[in-house]
């Protein structure tokens, strides 16, 4: 195994391969986390025969450093928070609020922007695997999941690239399978495992979308 994924679309063909028992059934969906997360998802889905659609989730970052989660929300009014890292950054109920509304209003925007009229594809009763292009501190795949549960999914998976060595107890006890390429001892973020992590665009979702929604 490389040190490295030459960029996302790799990094999903690479996760593709180790989710070889979910191909070519009907009951599954695959779910990506934008906007990073959808280019792994889109070869993910393809290589399973899989529907894809996204799953919008905002990361609450602490004010005064934006890259530390204290939470995240997502469709479906999920709201996760974690209280010690809040605390430890010490942020008050008025800049909590104040993040918290800022999120929402982007949600919302991307929903609209991503989806457009389009409903959210049915995962009731579904398989729904869930797509990052990896994995920090948990808060967004645990909205995600949060959020899943509400829609009755049969079984939720959660997929990734790379992601912590401790990562999968951290949202064990909100999805049914962590699925993961790598699982490095010295882990300092998602981007230090990627030749290529330039930001994925908003028009880059969109297409990737249509793309998946023609070869379906």
């Amino acid at each position: 195994m490389n040190s490295a994924f030459g960029n996302r679309r790799e990094a999903g063909r690479e996760l593709a391969a180790h989710l070889n028992a979910y191909a070519k059934r009907d009951d599954v969906t695959v779910l990506a986390l934008p906007r990073g997360g959808v280019p792994v998802a889109y070869e993910v889905a393809r290589a399973l025969g899989a529907r894809l659609d996204v799953l919008v989730v905002r990361k609450l970052g602490v004010p005064v450093q934006p890259e530390l989660a204290m939470g995240a929300i997502a469709s479906g009014d999920a709201f996760f928070l974690d209280e010690r890292i809040v605390d430890y950054a010490g942020v008050d109920k008025h800049e909590l609020e104040r993040v918290i509304a800022r999120e929402r209003a982007e949600l919302e925007r991307r929903e609209k922007l991503y989806r457009g009229n389009l409903p959210p594809l049915d995962v009731n009763g579904r398989i729904a695997i869930v797509v990052d292009d990896g994995m920090a501190t948990g808060a967004t795949m645990k909205a995600a999941a949060m959020s899943l549960r509400h829609a009755h999914p049969s079984k939720i998976v959660a997929a990734l690239p790379v992601a912590p060595l401790d990562s999968e107890a951290r949202i064990e006890d909100i999805v049914d399978e962590f699925v993961c390429v790598m699982r490095p001892h010295r882990y300092f973020g998602v981007g230090q495992f990627y030749i290529d992590f330039d930001q994925t665009s908003d028009d880059e979702v969109r297409e990737l979308l249509d793309a998946a929604r023609n070869d379906t």
